[in-house]
């Protein structure tokens, strides 16, 4: 067998694969012999059909299948042993019939090369790595949220401008017959919430749906309606009170710190503020590194600049997936995956630039430390490690969520390397000025 390449260019080339009869007529000679053994031919019996006749029925058959098999373990062994990094599959290049009573083969097979190209973290524009702190308004909103859930209902008469109202949304014409409980500051105008103020259990107020909160799925929630139904939606309701509560707020004792971090943990408002902030910019600290992988990556894909053989990668795609697609259909998918798969590149120059490793221990403790997270929000909080060491192995069973792993452990080691590497500018700010400075005000 003799295998040789020939580079078109930077990114292309072709591998041309010779097999002589001495290559296969070993193998295919035994496959026949056996064949021969168990072989169900009328006229004869088994184990003394002619082998002329065992070779004119099933030789050509084998002698394709032997071909094809030894064909594709020499082109995967010289791809490994020549360390070509090669994009997609090699592609047959189309040749006329084949003429299978020769001795020798020859195949052509095209290759899409993985170009060559330097990474550059250091951006002249520093990149925004953002800071985000937990400020004293948003603790302070947290704390209320806290007392008002672990407070008690007090009955009212009327209604007021802080009660819970309970009561039915109707309309005969559109069906709509739901319960909820609602607060005022929920509607978008503040003349909606005057009609309220000042009613009485049994009391009957007609609203408008047009405008009536901000947010359609507020709406879809209230009346109970589909997304489609809620769009454009221009009827009137009626509500009809059944309840009238005021949300008298929990005291900030012992009792209610002890419920909430377990005994003795929090002690004092003090400590409560301290314990919420820290919690909170835990938080705030995944979604600020989240911005930062998604910026850095956004800028390595715009600034490194490379070829890639796309008129291969084209013709690859036409037949890569579970149905073939025509070539206009393939260059649109290419065009579509394009800067995924400049990424990729990027990543993969990265993990080797810098040596970025993901052990199978690094994905287990990770497992276990995700598995603890989960016990503790169901109040299980010093697991064993036996259970911890039964459940990781059990989640690691399942081959995506164990790739979604080490996804997400390649993507911290590489976010480590941009914070010590990129060119990066601290900016600290509140938790609501990053939402409106990365996401707009919404």
């Amino acid at each position: 067998m003799n295998i040789t390449r020939e580079n078109v260019d930077a990114l292309n080339a072709v591998v041309k694969v010779d097999i002589a009869k001495e290559d296969y007529s070993d193998k295919v000679e035994k496959i026949l012999t056996d064949y021969r053994k168990t072989a169900n031919i009328p006229g004869f019996r088994k184990g003394h059909v002619p082998m002329g006749m065992v070779k004119k029925q099933y030789g050509k058959a084998v002698l394709v299948d032997e071909v094809n098999k030894l064909l594709q373990d020499a082109l995967n062994k010289y791809l490994t042993e020549e360390k070509l990094d090669v994009l997609g599959q090699p592609l047959p290049k189309a040749q006329d019939g084949i003429d299978w009573d020769a001795d020798s083969f020859s195949f052509e097979f095209e290759l899409g090369l993985a170009p060559e190209f330097d990474v550059e973290l250091k951006s002249k524009k520093a990149i925004t790595q953002y800071n985000i702190v937990a400020d004293d308004k948003m603790i302070d909103e947290q704390i209320e949220r806290i007392q008002k859930q672990y407070g008690k209902l007090v009955p009212q008469d009327a209604v007021e401008k802080d009660s819970e109202i309970t009561g039915a949304f109707t309309n005969e014409e559109k069906e709509i017959d739901n319960t909820v409980t609602l607060t005022l500051d929920k509607f978008k105008g503040k003349s909606t919430a005057k009609q309220f103020v000042g009613a009485k259990v049994g009391d009957v107020i007609t609203l408008k749906t047009k405008g009536l909160y901000d947010d359609d799925h507020e709406l879809m929630h209230a009346l109970k309606l589909s997304h489609d139904d809620i769009h454009g939606l221009d009827i009137e309701v009626n509500f009809t009170i059944t309840e009238i509560n005021e949300r008298e707020l929990a005291d900030l004792d012992q009792e209610l710190f002890d419920k909430l971090f377990g005994e003795g943990e929090v002690k004092s408002v003090s400590e409560l503020k301290a314990k919420i902030k820290e919690d909170a910019e835990k938080q705030f600290v995944q979604q600020a590194d989240q911005k930062l992988l998604n910026d850095v990556t956004e800028y390595l894909v715009e600034n490194t600049k490379f070829d890639l053989p796309a008129e291969f990668l084209t013709k690859w795609m036409q037949t890569a997936g579970e149905k073939e697609i025509d070539a206009d259909q393939a260059k649109e998918e290419y065009e579509k995956s394009e800067k995924g798969l400049r990424y990729q590149l990027i990543e993969g120059k990265l993990i080797t630039d810098n040596d970025v490793q993901v052990t199978m221990d690094d994905i287990k403790n990770h497992a276990k430390e995700m598995i603890k997270g989960q016990m503790a929000q169901f109040g299980q909080m010093n697991p064993s490690d036996k259970e911890l060491d039964d459940i990781a192995a059990r989640v690691l069973g399942n081959q995506d969520e164990a790739r979604r792993i080490s996804e997400q452990l390649v993507s911290q080691k590489l976010l480590s390397v941009y914070k010590e590497k990129a060119n990066l500018k601290v900016k600290e700010l509140t938790y609501e000025k990053f939402v409106k400075e990365v996401y707009g005000d919404k």
